[in-house]
């Protein structure tokens, strides 16, 4: 077996957590784009989130949450890297899932960096083989193998994991960029991680400006915080039969200017009427749950008091019906 390039923090001359330890601008300032890629569940989400050091993308233990790409934008004085969270890759069962698949293609072609987020407590499967098949099909762009949630293992199978990984790729006739050992919930190597990408984006100016984290519309991104709320608890039984639309968002009138109020009306769409109760909860208490919950995170995001008014709808066997999906943002 040839030399295998692994980044760890030991080798490095500086003590990088999180994305803080942002270096000395040294030479051309670069700016791009990169995306994580992965079974559901890998951890690309909460990475997103480790980097860029806010809450943007839905992070969630269940297949297809992810569905509008939400972008976290890093800012640093040497290079800004804009993060593109694609849906995962499955094999398509609906016209949804088909939909998604060729967004994340598209999405693939287009970034400058891929970074293949792999479990560290997962041994590698098919679905593993899937993508990265998949992705040994994109020649120019360069690939970097992530091994996630390091913290859940010991140095035996973290080791064990980043051979397998470096065979993968081999098998596939590819080599990967790097191979990088993270944790995002323990903030180990996320910096670091930042360090590799940088190098690999081309060189330009910032294409946002400092202090934009997403290009996301805030509605869509309150859209999802409502999503994240009404699948806990309820994930089993509906695992994607949830999609959230945020109707309007308006000023509530003859509030004082230091007492601002902002009235959110969104519907919660499912299948069935036979999810409607599921999603309610018995005398609603769920559907209250899921009000309170998301709007204390929507507070947080808009820095604002929010009333919010949530209704559930039925949009009968939407995941398969082209104009329903339209309708629905897909």
């Amino acid at each position: 077996m040839g030399a295998m390039s692994v980044r760890n923090q030991s080798s490095e001359p500086y003590e990088g957590e999180g994305t803080s330890r942002a270096p000395e601008a040294v030479g051309p300032h670069r700016a791009g784009f990169a995306c994580f890629v992965g079974r559901p569940n890998a951890g690309k989400s909460t990475l997103t989130n480790a980097l860029v050091g806010q809450k943007v993308a839905i992070t969630a233990d269940q297949p297809q949450t992810t569905r509008h790409t939400v972008r976290g934008i890093v800012h640093r004085p040497d290079a800004q890297l804009i993060l593109v969270d694609t849906p995962g890759l499955h094999k398509p069962r609906t016209l949804l899932g088909e939909r998604l698949n060729d967004i994340v293609r598209t999405t693939w072609a287009e970034v400058d960096v891929i970074g293949f987020c792999l479990p560290a407590n997962e041994k590698l499967g098919p679905g593993d083989r899937f993508i990265a098949k998949e992705l040994a099909s994109i020649k120019k762009t360069p690939k970097i193998a992530i091994v996630t949630k390091t913290d859940l293992v010991d140095s035996k199978t973290l080791a064990e994991q980043l051979i397998a990984i470096d065979q993968l790729g081999r098998e596939l006739g590819f080599e990967w960029a790097e191979i990088v050992p993270v944790s995002a919930v323990a903030d180990q190597q996320v910096g670091l991680l930042a360090d590799l990408i940088v190098p690999l984006l081309p060189e330009g100016p910032a294409l946002y400006p400092e202090g934009d984290l997403t290009d996301e519309p805030e509605q869509v991104m309150i859209a999802e915080l409502i999503r994240e709320a009404a699948l806990e608890g309820v994930r089993d039984e509906l695992p994607h039969s949830i999609a959230v639309v945020v109707e309007e968002m308006l000023p509530r009138e003859d509030r004082p200017a230091d007492r601002p109020l902002l009235d959110i009306h969104a519907f919660v769409y499912i299948e069935r009427p036979s999810q409607k109760g599921i999603v309610i909860g018995p005398k609603g208490k769920r559907l209250k749950d899921v009000g309170i919950k998301s709007r204390k995170q929507i507070e947080a995001l808009l820095g604002t008091p929010v009333f919010l008014d949530l209704h559930v709808k039925v949009a009968k066997d939407w995941q398969r019906d082209p104009r329903q999906l339209r309708k629905l943002g897909f």
